[in-house]
């Protein structure tokens, strides 16, 4: 499937600090999330396009997200480089009380693309919050990540089910959900001819 993709679309990676390997949040899916999310960045370096960093500071005194502690830093591998925006929250979405519509305002931006942690949190509130600011959305569901839940019945839900109804429900209605090769595919053969997306 053929990806049109705007010149200047933003990468926007969300939440992926060292406080998601926190034994706190149990078992998750998708745990080369973080590889396929450097990947989307390598090339969107490469082709100079514009890059959000979201850093989650929590208000939560028990968070391994908590300022001021190793958590709250960024994963090495997903680290912002020079020039890239970085946008700190303090809810699960990163539009609120943060500027980012106005930051991606300003630069005419129009398109996201989405990865990061956890799908069901903080990935959901930001792409249902850009679907309804209507920026084109794309959402890259193997370069996010969720975990286990139970229910209010006590039932346990796996990552991957939360996972992959979490997808179905934002897939259509706010962001086109893509799997990471093929969208990987075309972006690298866009940056070596140079051709806009």
């Amino acid at each position: 499937m053929p990806y049109r993709i705007a010149e200047n679309a933003a990468l926007v990676i969300i939440d992926f600090q060292k406080a998601i390997d926190d034994p706190v949040w149990g078992r998750r899916n998708n745990p080369d999330a973080e590889d396929k999310a450097a990947r989307l960045l390598a090339i969107w370096r490469k082709a100079g396009r514009p890059i959000v960093h979201v850093q989650h500071l929590s208000t939560a005194p028990d968070s391994p997200y908590r300022p001021a502690q190793p958590g709250c830093d960024f994963k090495d591998l997903l680290a912002p480089g020079p020039g890239e925006i970085v946008i700190q929250k303090r809810t699960n979405n990163a539009f609120i009380d943060t500027g980012l519509e106005a930051t991606l305002r300003g630069f005419g931006i129009g398109e996201l693309v989405i990865a990061g942690v956890l799908l069901h949190n903080s990935v959901d509130a930001t792409v249902r919050m850009a679907g309804n600011l209507g920026f084109k959305t794309w959402l890259v569901e193997d370069a996010t990540a969720s975990i286990d839940l139970t229910d209010l019945q006590g039932r346990l839900w796996t990552a991957e089910d939360v996972h992959a109804v979490s997808l179905a429900q934002l897939n259509g209605e706010y962001a086109s959900v893509v799997r990471s090769e093929p969208f990987l595919d075309r972006l690298q053969t866009l940056v070596a001819d140079g051709t806009p997306a």
